[in-house]
This record gives structure tokens, sequence and C-alpha cells, in this order.
């Protein structure tokens, strides 16, 4: 009912025993056509768009300045008792309502700590304000509930001088009507360059270069992404590229054509060998290897070997080292035997080409002794249902799921019962402990013993917001609730599903991480990182690799096969002028540095020495190692060779996450590059590969030629020759020379760079 009022008319309610005085006034336009403003669908959102809900201010658990909001306005209901009842006194002046701390603060008439959120003449102020002038009505049962969020455009090309685009946010509610939300939405962009204002115009700064961002636009509990794209003018510009190969350079080259960016020339031999041979197997060409290559005029040579890597018991040694750091596989809690076992039961798996989905859902499903069942061995790393719900959600779903355990996830789109109801699927999985032999009795982490993984007949977690038990669901698109009868076997039923190729979402995230591992980039970057907030780079592109994996049975080898023999994979690192600052369109190849696995076994392939790891016989090189040990084993001295991975960033196992390798440089690395001990040790070794040639009357001509095509897969260039040759001649000791030759090479970027 609508009330209106003289001036003086003063209405006393009652609410729950608290007496709110309302003034109606002809200032307040209280209810006006349209009634006053709905705080479920208006006054949350001002709330949202001001920032008062985020994190860093009023939405922080323990509030600020003794207000305390629901983060990012996850609890309407909670908001509004806070608001009207807890602090009405202090926060609103119904009878005068421009008089309200809730709209003097944001609006910096009185000092605030979170500076202007908004103006006085601002619509934010205006809703609140008739909020507050209406008598705080609320509307939890008669407010229209949102359904969807819709943004438009959702995907733009402007070009130059075109800076700017308005971008039109449009809800929809469940009593079927839809509502331009645009001055009411959260909008943000992932580039911080790209201005974005109030009424959702989103603004370029002037640039030379193509450019993409994603634009994130939240009102509510929804939100979506538009993608807009720059391009700088380029007169006269015409697209040039090589005929493509396959489907992946036809999708890659229409988003350059799109952007006026021309894809980098392809690659030399040199370089292809080098990069081919690290990228799936982690080591150098051999001197035959290359040399047989390099002479050879076979114009499918580059297929043939593709074939011939990814069938070498080398691409599986690196694969089944990619899948151990995702999996967990350290001493600490699988102790030796473990991590023996289910390095094998991995390395197997990649051997036999076990379809991804298959070996997914063999982990997923597995249960009984870490010693005899491999696989059971992922959940004697993860001790909680959280921990389990969490890796699993990352590694084969690339969904970050953590902060939703405390409360809706801020980016996306997961609830706190969605995160509950995900980790339910774990709750029952239980241990055995047949024996426990370690040696730190104050450590509950360290376990070395065998372990029986089993599943419990009852149990169940609990949404600990709302206190009730949950049901089942998957994280997948859509309504994914899942069968919850007591009798049937919660892992089986979550394995069936994560192995069936109806999983867009698994074959996309694995199809993610495959083209990362040759690329360097993914499509979606971080890879385990899949949101709307977080939107591929190239969508059409990962939807056919991903439509690929599943045609293809979920075989690595042969999505592997087709990106490898594309022209996109097969780009010179070497930039052009127009896609120079280009890092998301894959038009060129961009440097990296080689990994610590990578960088340990080609300097001690070229200088055929092995380096020393502890626990493992001679010889092993370090992408062969089953576990990590990192500095050492907790018990053992450590090796050069452990010390120098841990400085080069392998990971220690402890997270399943890729981001847990890093391939920064640092100040450290240089310094063992130069002088550092294992460095000393490989070149000072009296058997090495420059002590040989030294023994054996070797000439130095031939030494450094088959030296430089055993570390750089070439022949040394005239005058590379003949300045080194100088250098040998010219000094007194030939080893002394040879070896300041070969530590220039293993400190040199051509050397420790993947181009």
């Amino acid at each position: 009912m609508s009330l209106r009022c003289p001036r003086s008319a003063i209405i006393i309610v009652m609410l729950l025993s608290q007496t709110i005085v309302v003034v109606a006034s002809d200032d307040a336009q209280l209810a006006g056509e349209s009634g006053p403003p709905s705080f479920r669908n208006d006054v949350m959102a001002v709330l949202a768009r001001s920032g008062c809900s985020l994190g860093t201010c009023h939405g922080n658990q323990n509030g600020k300045g003794g207000l305390k909001l629901s983060l990012r306005g996850q609890d309407p209901e909670a908001d509004f008792i806070t608001l009207t009842r807890q602090l009405a006194s202090r926060r609103v002046n119904v009878l005068i309502p421009g008089e309200s701390l809730l709209l003097r603060k944001p609006s910096m008439q009185v000092p605030h700590e979170g500076g202007r959120r908004f103006a006085s003449d601002a619509s934010e102020y205006q809703i609140l304000r008739n909020w507050i002038a209406a008598g705080m009505p609320a509307d939890a049962d008669s407010a229209p509930r949102l359904i969807r969020l819709d943004v438009a455009p959702t995907t733009i090309t402007l070009h130059e001088p075109k800076y700017a685009t308005m971008l039109k946010a449009t809800a929809a509610f469940a009593d079927g009507s839809e509502r331009d939300v645009t001055s009411l939405a959260v909008l943000e962009s992932s580039d911080p360059a790209v201005r974005i204002s109030a009424d959702g115009t989103v603004t370029f700064s002037e640039s030379r270069s193509s450019r993409q961002t994603s634009v994130t636009v939240r009102y509510l509990n929804r939100q979506t992404t538009a993608r807009i794209e720059f391009v700088p003018a380029r007169p006269g510009f015409v697209f040039a590229s090589p005929a493509p190969n396959n489907f992946i350079d036809s999708l890659v080259f229409a988003q350059l054509q799109r952007l006026q960016i021309n894809p980098s020339q392809v690659c030399d031999d040199t370089t292809f060998l080098r990069r081919v041979y690290l990228d799936l197997t982690g080591r150098l060409p051999t001197v035959p290897q290359a040399r047989e290559f390099l002479e050879s005029y076979d114009a499918d040579k580059r297929s043939g070997l593709i074939d011939g890597l990814l069938a070498s018991p080398e691409f599986v040694d690196f694969q089944t080292l990619r899948w151990a750091d995702l999996l967990r596989v350290e001493d600490k809690t699988l102790d030796s035997k473990g991590v023996e076992v289910f390095y094998r039961w991995i390395r197997d798996s990649i051997a036999t080409d076990k379809p991804l989905n298959q070996f997914a859902a063999e982990i997923i499903a597995a249960r009984g002794s870490t010693y005899s069942e491999p696989p059971a061995n992922f959940y004697r790393a993860l001790r909680t249902p959280e921990e389990r719900a969490e890796s699993t959600a990352q590694v084969f779903l690339g969904v970050r799921l953590q902060c939703a355990k405390c409360h809706n996830h801020p980016f996306d789109h997961w609830t706190q019962d969605d995160y509950y109801s995900w980790t339910n699927f774990f709750a029952r999985v239980d241990y055995k402990i047949i024996e426990n032999k370690r040696r730190d009795e104050n450590d509950k982490h360290e376990f070395d013993g065998e372990q029986i993984v089993m599943m419990k007949h009852e149990g169940n977690v609990k949404n600990p917001t709302t206190g009730k038990t949950v049901g089942l669901r998957f994280l997948g698109d859509g309504e994914n609730s899942a069968n919850d009868d007591e009798t049937s076997d919660r892992l089986q039923s979550l394995s069936k599903w994560l192995r069936s190729s109806d999983n867009r979402r698994f074959a996309a995230t694995q199809a993610n991480r495959i083209w990362f591992q040759l690329l360097g980039k993914g499509i979606v970057d971080p890879i385990d990182d899949f949101r709307s907030t977080n939107p591929p780079s190239n969508p059409e592109l990962l939807d056919a690799l991903t439509q690929e994996f599943v045609t293809r049975d979920f075989r690595v080898r042969e999505l592997m096969r087709m990106i490898l023999n594309s022209q996109t994979y097969q780009f010179s690192s070497e930039p052009n002028d127009t896609n120079v600052d280009d890092e998301t369109s894959f038009s060129h190849a961009i440097p990296q540095r080689l990994t610590a696995e990578q960088t340990l076994d080609a300097i001690s392939q070229i200088l055929d020495v092995p380096a020393k790891f502890g626990g493992y016989p001679d010889g092993t090189r370090a992408v062969q190692l089953a576990g990590v040990r990192n500095g050492g084993h907790r018990y053992s001295r450590p090796e050069s060779g452990d010390k120098f991975l841990a400085l080069f960033g392998k990971p220690n196992r402890l997270q399943t996450c890729e981001c847990e390798r890093t391939g920064e440089t640092t100040l450290a690395q240089t310094m063992e590059m130069v002088s550092g001990e294992l460095i000393t040790e490989l070149l000072r070794d009296p058997e090495n590969r420059v002590a040989d040639s030294v023994q054996s009357s070797e000439s130095a001509a031939r030494f450094l030629d088959n030296f430089w095509w055993s570390a750089l897969s070439r022949p040394p260039s005239g005058p590379e020759l003949a300045s080194m040759l100088q250098h040998v001649t010219q000094g007194s000791d030939p080893k002394s020379a040879l070896q300041d030759i070969a530590w220039a090479v293993l400190n040199s970027n051509e050397f420790l760079l993947r181009r």
C-alpha cells in the first residue's frame, strides 16, 4: 500500500519490538510511479558497486568502523537486519534522510576512511536516500529473483580512431521481467590501462599495439564477461601468413587477421629441432640425431621427428614427471615404496597411451593398499575431504574452488553450497594405517609404512553457514545434482562422471593443459583457473581443441601430434612490427628459461658427466627422478644435483598446482651458473668431455665443432670458431681454455632458453 502524508506527518512503525521513526516528505519522493527502491535488487547492488561490501571494506569478516556487511552481498537478509535494526540509530536517519551516515560518509560529507564512493548527485546516493525515506522497506519475499545476467555486446573489435564502446548489462528476473542494470552493475577490466566509466563506457588508452581485454560485469550474485579488442590504425596492412596446416592454424590466423597482427616466420630447422626435443623429452638431441635431421632433405622430416619422439621412452619419462608433480608424488607422505609404485603406475599408464579420462577416473575411484593399488596413493597425500575436493577440482577440472569454502566465490559462480556438495563426494574416504615407522613422532604429516584407503558406510559434510547436511553435486554446467543413495559408491559415481565423453569441463581443462605444455602459455591462463572472469584468449580455438581431444578418445599423443604439426607451434620467436607486444594470440614463440630438470640434464649431457642425486644410482637423469628431494632428503645429506633442482624451481610437490613450479630467473641462479657448486664440479670432473678431448689429443677445432652441436644443435659459425681457436692458442693451458669456452656456452642465452 502506498502512503502519502503531509510533511509534518510521522508514522510510528513497530518492527520486532524496535521503534523506527519514519517521515514521509515531499522531498523524499517516496514511492513515485514504480514504488520505493528494492533492497534486494537496488540497495544491495549499490553497496556492491560502491565497494562497501568488498573484503577490504565492510565485507571484511570483522567489518570496518563498526559496520559489517556480508562479503560481496552474498547474504541480503543479514545485511537488511544490520542496516535496519542493529545500526539504525547510528547509520540512518529516517526523519531527515540526507543526514544519514549511510549517505554522508560515502559521499564524503563527513570523514570516511574508505574515501568517496559516490557523489551526492549520483544515482547510488539517490537510491539509498529514497530507500531510507521510504522507511527502509523489506522485500525479501516480494522482489523478483535474479536468474540471468547478460551483457551486450559480448564481443567487439574496435578500430582506431575508435577507442571506446558502451556495454549494456541486462538482468532477467524470475517473474519474466528484464531490466537495464548497467548503472547498478560492477564492471572491471582485466587490463588496468582500460578505463570504465559509470555509464558502462569502456575506453582504451592510445596504443600502437593490438590489445584484448575481458570486462567482468557483476550484478548481485550473477556475473558475465565481454571480450573487447582494440586494433591500432595500420594503413596498408596486408595479412601475411603461411598456409595453414590444420584447424589450429585456421583459428589462430583468423584472430590474428582480425587484430591486424602478422605472425612471425616459421622457425628454422635448428630451432625446431631443439624446441621439439625439449618439449617432448625434456632433453637435447644428441650430436648424431641433430646432424641427421639437419642434413636431411625429406620434406616431411618434421612430422617424422614428431612421430618418433612421441613414441620414445624419453617422452614417457617427461610426461611422467609432469603428472608426478601434479599428483604430489613425494616421500614424506607416500614413503619411498609409495613413491616407487605410484610413479611406476603413472609411467605405465603413459607408456600404454591410456586415455586421459580413464587415467583420471582410475585415480578418483582408487582404494586399497597404497603398495598394491598404486593410484590409492592420491588419497594418501590428501588427508581431509576438503583437500581431496580442492585438489581434484583444480587438477582435473581447472577449478580453483578454495574461495568458496568460506563464502560464495567472488570471481566465479560457485557457491558455498557447491563447495560442500562437491566435498561430500570425498567425505567417506578413510584410512587404515598398517604401520608407520616415521622418525619424527611430532610430525603428523610424515608416513612410512603401508596404508589401506577405504570407504566408510556413512559420513557427510555440512555447510557451516547453514548448518545443514548437503547433498552431492558435480562441478559441471547446469543442473549437476548426483544420486545420493546411501548404498551407492560415491567415488565410483564421481569417477564415472569424470570419465564421460560429455564432460566438457574435464576435456577443455586437459586440452588447455596440453596446449600449455607445448606453447608455454594456456589459452586459458593460468591453466587451472577456468572461470567466467578469466575467459580464453581464443574461445573458438579452445572449443575446437576440446572437441578434437574428445573425438580422439582423450589420447594425449594424438592431440599433441595435431598441435606440433601446426604452423602455430613452429613459429619463430623473432617478432615483427605488428606482433612484438603480443603475448596472448600465439603469433610467435615466446622464449622461456629451461626448466630445472631440462637445464641440469642438458649440462650433464653436453659435458658427458652425470649429476648426483640422493637415493638414485649414477646415470639417472633429472627428468627420471621418481620423487623429489629438493635440498636433499630430510634424513640424508643433499647432493649437488638436488640443490640445483631446488634452486631452479623444481616443485616440492606439496600443492596440486602447476604454479608450484617456478620459471622465474633469480640472482642465485645466475651465481650458480657462473661459479656454483654443481657447475664447478661438472666442469672440473676428470672424466668429462673436455678432459677426454685433451687426453685423446683431439684437435681443438674438432672438439669445438662437436661441443657446439651437442649444446646448441648446430655447428659454430666461421667467426665463432675463429674466435674460440684464438683463445685456445693464445693460452698456456688448452684444457683451461676449453673449460672457459664450455663455461661461456653454458651461460649463453642460446643454451639457457627454449626459443
